[in-house]
């Protein structure tokens, strides 16, 4: 099947959203408290409402900046960080900006705001938070794009907020991972192809899309070395994820063995077990997605999205995706990326 005849696009996007509605009432639980509040974790309802965090609504800026910068031409770093900020600080600014956003968003966000600061100021680069790539999905989704605009334009978007080199990585492997499930990868080869990607870039500093931020730590002395960091921690939690799946324990907390999901690489190897768990059983990896004494909608919302790439659009019950918060949006976009 064709990533267009699934819609990939759509499904990531759908995926997601609803997992990150699944989890935001679970977040900040540990499992007997969600299990007492739901009952069966394979059981889990969707909530009534909906409600999503500000991961899918830095998500939702994200592909704004990407679709604004499409209209103006070829993408690159400037054409894209000059929307994708400008998106970023209007959430930044907006009511709705009320659903427990990560600190480091707010921080630099905060220092965006100014237009003729460049973005590598207002840049965090202790953090490797999980919010640069809860909200990344869409760079592996919009079709057309060169590997090294992809990747490039990965680490960018975590860079305007995140940049620590393991943001970067994590960010980047997993647009790649969205990428390549959308494109139709045997999940079984998955996390080898993951891998060698990780070693393929282990010491490619994106100069052209970050200038000099790696300049800006103490602790480095070249680009490859302070780039090399952040892909050695990705390369550590896809062996735990390897680990993890070679005796595989489904009623387990996943976090117990990739992390519990609030710095990047965690999230992303969290996320990527709870799929790999049930690569065709999207709502189940959702639901144990969601049941997780972790960071449980930033987790759930990467296996939504992971799951979505890889089913598409059908892989999702009419009755969930009717109700999801912002669905208009998110299919308005999942249909421009599927055509």
């Amino acid at each position: 099947m064709t990533t267009t005849t699934k819609r990939a696009a759509t499904g990531a996007l759908i995926g997601l959203a609803l997992g990150d509605a699944l989890g935001f009432p679970t977040e900040f639980n540990d499992v007997p408290s969600i299990l007492a509040k739901t009952g069966p974790w394979r059981e889990m309802k969707l909530p009534r409402p909906a409600i999503v965090t500000d991961d899918t609504q830095m998500t939702l800026a994200l592909a704004r900046g990407i679709r604004t910068a499409a209209e103006r031409g070829r993408v690159g770093p400037l054409r894209l960080a000059r929307p994708v900020r400008e998106e970023f600080v209007d959430w930044y600014h907006s009511p709705e900006n009320n659903r427990a956003p990560g600190r480091t968003c707010l921080t630099a966000c905060r220092l965006l705001d100014h237009p003729d600061r460049d973005w590598r100021e207002a840049s965090q680069l202790g953090s490797k938070g999980c919010g640069a790539n809860m909200r990344v999905a869409p760079v592996g989704l919009v079709p057309g794009w060169t590997e090294e605009e992809r990747a490039g334009a990965a680490q960018l978007q975590s860079a305007l907020t995140h940049g620590h080199p393991t943001a970067l990585a994590a960010s980047d492997l997993t647009a790649r991972t969205v990428y390549l499930l959308a494109r139709g990868i045997e999940v079984t080869g998955l996390v080898g192809q993951l891998r060698s990607y990780a070693l393929e870039n282990r010491t490619r500093y994106h100069e052209r899309w970050l200038g000099d931020l790696w300049t800006r730590t103490s602790s480095d002395t070249s680009a490859e070395s302070f780039i090399a960091r952040g892909w050695d921690e990705c390369l550590g939690v896809l062996d735990r994820v390897a680990a993890a799946l070679r005796t595989p324990s489904p009623e387990t907390d996943p976090c117990l063995t990739t992390g519990d999901g609030w710095i990047a690489e965690e999230a992303f190897a969290t996320a990527l077990q709870c799929f790999l768990l049930f690569p065709d059983e999207p709502l189940t990896a959702l639901r144990r997605a969601a049941c997780t004494a972790g960071d449980s909608d930033s987790i759930a919302c990467l296996a939504g999205a992971f799951a979505g790439a890889h089913l598409g659009a059908d892989a999702w019950p009419s009755e969930w995706e009717g109700r999801i918060e912002y669905r208009d949006e998110l299919l308005a976009f999942g249909t421009l990326w599927d055509a």
